[in-house]
């Protein structure tokens, strides 16, 4: 979190170094830092009326429709589309650059084409070889590496640099291609891997949601790749987000949607070529247009937002809001789409300044809230699976490394420790975790969805008889359950027969089959961002529609947090910054258990209310 200040100077000179040196990470102008119309009064709204507050959120992502629609007709959108089929029919390598959620957001399409190959390999055997190989012509880079899936590694997101080393040392093929992702366009560690993918000259693609002029016109580092006609522009602008700021919703959807299309359109091309029908036909799978998928996402949109959809949400947040009033704990079991549930719940932690995920070495910090757990697998197995077959990609580097990379002072002095053994200690797997069930109120939540639900209730199945004894200790067990056919016959809430004093949430949604399944990742992402956001809306995490406790781990966050505190506690702009400083100081001498819970935006409007 460094900028050009050093570490001993005071919270004055560190906010005027701010204001007057890193006006590249000033962003309020963004269209995705805005305030929606649709949602300013939010938290009011969930205080009061959680449904009412749940269609205000769902109601954002209308916005979204008409952009995917314009993208889909786009010669940017054909063009990627045909790169995409050019390089996996040469045998070259897709990678997805990103971070924060558009780093998960790549991990989660190169773990869906992996999980896809292996599944067509079981379906087709003798065709294995060729599985393998296509499973591996898709990357995934993700800053900070694979360890900041599960938290923010400071700082790193502010270099070019760090993005550039990344993506040269996960290796770059001459048949490549590079699909950057960056919800605001401006994330300096994305674009260091355009950067490297232009000195390799290979296709390159930049995807962003803030209009690109306007992009180009505040940010020289955006201006610099933007207006290079090496890199083609996909625009994905669809206004402010439900939560000012937070581009984990309508931002990283769309980007899934029109990547994730593009990657499946190019895919069922290459397939359709190298396969023979009667096998193209075993893989199962539903042949549609980005036209027909589009048009299937508006259904999609509708199914989702329907009455008792809402009303299906509304009581869950009422069940997991009333949990943690009363400090209590969940912990989600998951299969095949363990990936979408971690990321959704791991982004809570910065979003709304809850206790990150913790590792087996850190006995000192505060439990999760929320977790996620493999009943299945140990926690390595887990990782491995939750990554699509691969172990997690991480760095090891050193501070000769730092400094080469013009680092900060303290990750020269004190690289920090992202290695995947680090990774591995996250018990994110089968083994028994006191701290999950050791505070009143619990509960085991297993989330499923599409043709996985009919595992919920069948003892002969694996992965259910696991669930079923890795929540033998656990207070509640919980049915989250996405699927048309099962919701329609399931009275929700309701009492299971299966499984003694478990309730079941079903949600009655339509899910079209795919390659990459993106409707199922899109109808997962859809219904958990909404239900944690009002979930964390109705607990008191923010403002109207801002995010009152985020927290500030980069310049970029900085310069929201500093919004956040001058619109909450109506000063001007440097006011806010000294006084964010002045509880970033004051919080370094606090213990880690009132670090992790208190966001210094929050903070730094407590003071101001103080000393006014």
């Amino acid at each position: 979190m460094e900028t050009s200040f050093q570490r001993s100077a005071t919270p004055l000179e560190k906010a005027e170094d701010f204001i007057n040196n890193e006006t590249q990470f000033h962003l309020g102008v963004l269209t995705t830092e805005q305030s929606h119309p649709k949602t300013r009064t939010l938290s009011q709204t969930l205080a009061t009326d959680v449904p009412a507050g749940m269609r205000q959120l769902y109601s954002v992502d209308d916005d979204l429709p008409p952009v995917l629609k314009k993208t889909i007709a786009s010669k940017e959108f054909a063009k990627l589309e045909e790169t995409i089929y050019k390089s996996l029919s040469s045998g070259g390598k897709v990678s997805f650059s990103g971070c924060g959620a558009t780093g998960r957001l790549s991990i989660l399409l190169d773990a869906a084409n992996k999980k896809f190959c292996r599944q067509s390999a079981e379906k087709l055997p003798n065709r294995a070889e060729y599985f393998q190989k296509l499973s591996r012509q898709t990357n995934a880079i993700m800053t900070g590496g694979d360890f900041a899936l599960i938290r923010s590694v400071e700082s790193f997101e502010d270099f070019i640099s760090f993005g550039k080393r990344q993506f040269q040392e996960s290796g770059i093929g001459t048949n490549d291609v590079l699909v950057a992702i960056s919800e605001g366009g401006e994330t300096s560690s994305v674009i260091g891997t355009i950067h490297a993918a232009l000195e390799a000259n290979i296709p390159t693609f930049f995807l962003f949601n803030n209009p690109s002029d306007l992009m180009a016109s505040r940010v020289e580092r955006s201006r610099v790749v933007i207006e290079d006609p090496r890199v083609t522009v996909v625009n994905l602008t669809t206004g402010p987000m439900a939560i000012a700021g937070s581009t984990r919703m309508q931002a990283t959807t769309i980007e899934l949607l029109a990547a994730g299309f593009a990657f499946e359109t190019a895919l069922t091309k290459y397939l359709k070529e190298s396969l023979d029908a009667r096998e193209f036909d075993a893989l199962g799978f539903e042949v549609k247009t980005p036209d027909e998928k589009a048009a299937a996402f508006d259904v999609m949109l509708e199914e989702i937002r329907s009455d008792e959809n809402v009303a299906t949400a509304a009581d869950y947040v009422d069940f997991e809001c009333d949990l943690y009033k009363k400090g209590g704990r969940v912990t989600y079991f998951a299969r095949d789409y363990s990936l979408d549930i971690f990321t959704d719940t791991t982004e809570r932690s910065p979003t709304f300044k809850i206790p990150p995920f913790r590792s087996l070495d850190e006995t000192d910090a505060p439990a999760p809230w929320a977790f996620v757990k493999d009943p299945q697998r140990s926690a390595k197995e887990a990782w491995i699976w939750l990554l699509g077959g691969v172990e997690p990609r991480c760095l090891e580097w050193k501070s000769d490394d730092y400094r080469a990379l013009g680092g900060t002072e303290a990750q020269i002095s004190d690289p920090p420790q992202i290695g995947r053994q680090k990774v591995y200690r996250f018990p994110i797997g089968n083994e028994q975790d006191s701290s999950r069930y050791e505070g009143v109120p619990n509960a085991a939540v297993a989330v499923l969805a599409d043709s996985e639900t009919k595992r919920w209730g069948d003892e002969n199945d694996e992965w259910f008889s696991a669930f079923v004894e890795c929540s033998k200790p656990f207070e509640q067990r919980i049915g989250f359950l996405l699927n048309n056919t099962l919701a329609k016959t399931i009275e929700k809430p309701t009492v299971s027969p299966c499984v003694a004093s478990a309730k079941i949430y079903a949600f009655n949604v339509a899910i079209p089959s795919t390659p990459l399944d993106v409707f199922g990742h899109i109808a997962l992402k859809l219904v958990l961002n909404n239900i944690s956001t009002a979930t964390m809306g109705k607990f008191g995490r923010l403002n109207g529609n801002w995010m009152a406790h985020v927290d500030a781990t980069n310049k970029k966050l900085i310069d929201r947090s500093v919004r956040l505190v001058s619109e909450i506690a109506k000063v001007d702009y440097k006011t806010a910054c000294v006084t964010l400083f002045e509880a970033l100081e004051e919080m370094e001498t606090w213990s880690l258990d009132r670090k992790k819970t208190i966001s210094p935006a929050a903070y730094a409007v407590e003071l101001l209310r103080k000393k006014q």
